[in-house]
């Protein structure tokens, strides 16, 4: 893939100047004619680090794919052929990335090429779930349904990772204000003070001149704290790229009070709907495993998947290692093992993750109503002892005057 910067002329006779992706300069041409631009010049960018888009995480947002999927099903089930549903979806998208790999999708299928060979020129955007899950769909001719099934997955994923997120970005933003405020009074309201109290000689408060000794600290040496603060998200970033510390980080987030169970139950409930779904489509049982453990994040769980999967090379119960460890509910070994004895494993997992996708909503909802008093508490207490070691000194300076 290339890129190349082109100047055209549109219907309206107005000059348009821009940037694209293309295999060859043929089609990144056939691309702006489509678009029903006269092209007057177009030449490739050599490529370097300061014209490629950088993003973290995948470029297409879960809510923008939810959508995507839903229509891309309604328009089979319209009738429509998958080219002409992908030439409609592109023309209509407005997320750039999604509306440039729809359109070389578009390109590999009229050429001949499966939907499923196409989508993986796009690991970016499309997981390994996806593509698998799709092929599978593909492969037994049921692509509409598999679409619809996809979307649901995505959607029920998307609903429980933002309960997580909102939950959590609350407490975050009142910490981040919390330093603010504190910064704020530190630096350039308790200093104008100092000069006063000196002049008046009083003898301060113990809490007087511990806020006024911080103060002081940190306006003369405020270099060094930042300093010290960069090293310090240095040193996390460095050990949060070590496998080991990773590893243990996690493990510990899973024995915090609370805060663990709401990580172990978000844990099994991906678990559970990501396989419920990848053996519904029929992907074999290993593989489905292994596609899981990619969603997972947390290192303890893929390490117990991991496990699992070997277990049932060896011919014996993927739900053997899971019993055996803490981190696995009783719920979730015991529905698992009957799935297996039933051959309804994906029935039990689908039911799983329903429990525990209503389990994380309302535990969720607990958290933050309980989270919400401390945090105002710890705030108002933490700009209270400031705001008293100013008044307390000023009240007896003032009684002294009269």
């Amino acid at each position: 893939m290339a890129s190349f910067k082109y100047e055209a002329v549109d219907y309206n006779g107005e000059h348009r100047k821009g940037k694209l992706d293309a295999y060859n300069a043929e089609l990144a041409k056939a691309r702006l004619r489509d678009e029903g631009l006269r092209i007057e010049t177009i030449e490739e960018i050599p490529s370097t680090i300061w014209n490629k888009d950088i993003y973290f995480g995948s470029p297409v947002k879960n809510r923008d794919f939810v959508v995507f999927l839903q229509q891309f099903a309604a328009l089979l089930k319209a009738g429509l052929t998958i080219v002409k549903s992908l030439s409609i979806l592109r023309e209509q998208t407005k997320q750039k990335y999604l509306k440039e790999a729809l359109y070389y999708i578009e390109i590999d299928m009229r050429q001949g090429n499966s939907l499923t060979a196409a989508l993986k020129k796009h690991p970016h955007i499309f997981s390994n779930i996806f593509i698998n899950v799709v092929h599978s769909g593909e492969s037994s001719g049921s692509l509409q349904a598999t679409l619809e099934k996809l979307a649901s997955y995505y959607q029920k994923q998307y609903k429980t990772k933002q309960k997580i997120q909102s939950t959590f970005s609350y407490p975050a933003t009142v910490f981040v204000v919390a330093i603010a405020v504190v910064i704020f009074l530190m630096i350039y309201v308790v200093p104008e003070f100092v000069s006063m109290f000196e002049q008046f000689d009083a003898e301060l408060p113990l809490i007087t001149q511990f806020v006024l000794g911080t103060s002081d600290f940190m306006t003369s040496y405020w270099h060094i704290l930042m300093l010290s603060s960069i090293l310090v998200g240095l040193m996390f970033i460095m050990l949060f790229k070590q496998e080991q510390s990773r590893y243990k980080i996690d493990y510990y987030l899973l024995k915090i009070p609370g805060f663990g169970t709401l990580v172990i139950k978000s844990n099994m409930a991906q678990m559970s709907r990501t396989l419920s779904s990848l053996l519904y489509n029929d992907v074999p049982i290993i593989q489905a495993i292994e596609l899981t453990q990619q969603t997972i994040r947390n290192r303890v769980i893929r390490e117990i998947l991991d496990e699992a999967q070997l277990s049932l090379k060896k011919g014996q119960s993927m739900v053997t290692p899971m019993r055996e460890h803490w981190a696995f509910p009783y719920l979730v070994t015991q529905m698992i093992e009957v799935g297996e004895q039933t051959n309804a494993l994906p029935d039990m997992l689908e039911q799983v993750a329903d429990f525990y996708e209503e389990d994380v909503d309302t535990a969720t909802e607990q958290f933050k109503s309980l989270l919400e008093p401390v945090l105002i508490v710890s705030l108002s207490l933490i700009v209270g002892v400031v705001v008293l070691a100013i008044v307390i000194p000023m009240f007896d300076l003032f009684n002294q005057i009269n």
